[in-house]
């Protein structure tokens, strides 16, 4: 068995057309639904990045233990688990997180890892006097907030540094994306005669900003005529109608560029006649709002289908008759652990509560998901609920960990004096863990750039009357199910007492 795992962040299932919505045109992305099985009920788990990749590493949900941060020392993780069962696995990603202190252990887990530098952030480029003013006319002030006189500061030196990144990116071929796809070729190269492997093919893209070479905007033009608007702060809507469209444009433009590359790896696999042994996966993280329910982004808001519902597309070789079907089953991210561990006939850790979804007898009761310290969101596949505490910033949170980063910094002296010794939980293999205050001035998402939980209170929505979820209600027998059904699978994964008390739930 050969495996390609291509995971994109931010790719919304509102912009493919196969799943009957899309905003965009994506010829490559339907023409691979004709190859695989469409899963329309494909959920998240923990939000948002790197919580996400550790349910995805670990097949279990993380978000009710504690916030971003690495994998554990008792995590288990799939590239680490196909190594010792004989399998090669590799990653290309240009995802900059792994290289924060909240993203560190996870690209060492596989094999080998390709590392694809300049996409947003990243601290590649250095230029100690570079053009302000110049970049003050290229980018809106809106998503560039430079101001003026010295360099920015704060959130607006990150943007200033994807500014200087961008310098730097003059030609397609120099793109994170495209050089992404180079690296996975190169490794199909020279290993696709090979048997018994993986490939990672992790693309940033679409995530913001949305920046695309300019043949991919062509279908997309809107008129424009000031500065480039590709990333929106994570905030209600405050644009006009131009700013708007031009934004969706931009992400657009970026989707399609995504969907051009995907199809290059369609034609190499029908080149080298891989769809009888190779498996190919494509999902995302999570999805992203464009101006939906009057937000931008992610992280602040409840937990909307377009960030919650997420694309899954799986070509089984052992199973070309599923080629072209469509799965209703509610499955998450942290189901895509045991379904790789399953490719390839290896077992699954006792600790794992995902499931291989190639078994199409084993199905959640519902989906769960959410941010530490965050609503909690339930759906069965026809009710999506959204559960909040009495108060969003109440004492009695803790973090359980023994790799205490947040995203971009190690936990403070302030958190680590509160830190105490708990004994194990059930899946840490017998490790006792650091228990840590959760401050409300911590370094974690959202609240390290001052933002905070908003459009506050618990809500139901019935999708099958009200898809675009505009009118929510409230009814007592169906949220009494949900939370039962919700603490049930909070108790598999063994979860925190106070969480309990936290959201007014009785432990199942």
């Amino acid at each position: 068995m050969r495996a390609i795992f291509c995971l994109f962040d931010s790719l919304n299932k509102t912009a493919i057309e196969a799943y009957g919505l899309g905003s965009v045109k994506t010829p490559n992305f339907d023409r691979f639904a004709e190859r695989s099985i469409v899963y329309d009920n494909h959920y998240v788990g923990s939000l948002p990045c790197m919580p996400a990749r550790r349910d995805l590493h670990t097949g279990r949900m993380n978000f009710m233990h504690r916030s971003w941060g690495p994998l554990e020392p008792f995590d288990n993780s799939f590239p680490e688990l196909l190594r010792k069962g004989g399998i090669y696995s590799h990653l290309v990603t240009d995802h900059l997180h792994y290289f924060e202190d909240g993203g560190a252990t996870y690209h060492n887990r596989f094999t080998s890892y390709d590392f694809i530098r300049g996409q947003e952030y990243d601290p590649w480029k250095a230029m100690v006097e570079p053009p302000l003013e110049r970049f003050r006319e290229i980018y809106a002030n809106k998503h560039y907030p430079f101001g003026e006189g010295e360099k920015p500061q704060g959130r607006a030196a990150v943007r200033f540094q994807h500014a200087i990144n961008n310098t730097f990116i003059t030609e397609e071929e120099d793109y994170p994306g495209p050089r992404c796809f180079a690296s996975a070729f190169d490794f199909l190269d020279v290993n696709h005669k090979a048997d018994n492997w993986l490939v990672m093919l992790e693309c940033f893209d679409p995530h913001e900003p949305f920046r695309a070479p300019d043949r991919f905007k062509e279908a997309y033009k809107t008129g424009w005529n000031g500065g480039v608007l590709d990333w929106p702060l994570y905030a209600k809507v405050n644009d006009s109608p131009e700013e708007i469209a031009e934004i969706r444009a931009n992400y657009a433009a970026l989707v399609a560029m995504c969907d051009e590359y995907f199809g290059k790896l369609i034609d190499y696999m029908d080149e080298h006649d891989m769809w009888k042994d190779t498996a190919l996966i494509v999902s995302t993280d999570h999805g992203l709002l464009l101006s939906e329910h009057d937000w931008w982004g992610k992280n602040l808001q409840p937990y909307y289908q377009e960030l919650a519902n997420i694309p899954l597309m799986v070509h089984d070789p052992r199973a070309p008759e599923r080629a072209g079907t469509r799965s209703g089953r509610l499955t998450q991210t942290h189901d895509l652990m045991p379904t790789l561990l399953d490719l390839f006939g290896l077992d699954v850790p006792e600790e794992v509560c995902g499931r291989s979804v190639l078994a199409d007898n084993d199905e959640h009761e519902v989906a769960i998901y959410g941010m530490f310290g965050g609503p909690i969101g339930i759906n069965d596949g026809r009710y999506a609920y959204y559960i909040y505490p009495d108060d969003l910033y109440a004492p009695g949170l803790y973090e359980y960990t023994l790799m205490p980063s947040h995203i971009r910094a190690p936990f403070s002296s302030e958190e680590m004096k509160t830190a105490e010794l708990r004994a194990p939980f059930g899946f840490t293999k017998e490790m006792p863990v650091l228990k840590i205050d959760a401050l409300m001035n911590a370094a974690r998402i959202p609240i390290h750039d001052g933002e905070a939980f908003q459009d506050i209170g618990t809500r139901l929505y019935d999708l099958e009357g009200d898809p675009k979820q505009e009118n929510p209600f409230r009814d007592d027998a169906v949220e009494s199910r949900l939370r039962a059904a919700l603490c049930r699978v909070l108790a598999d994964h063994d979860c925190p007492e106070e969480i309990y008390t936290r959201y007014g739930l009785a432990p199942a």
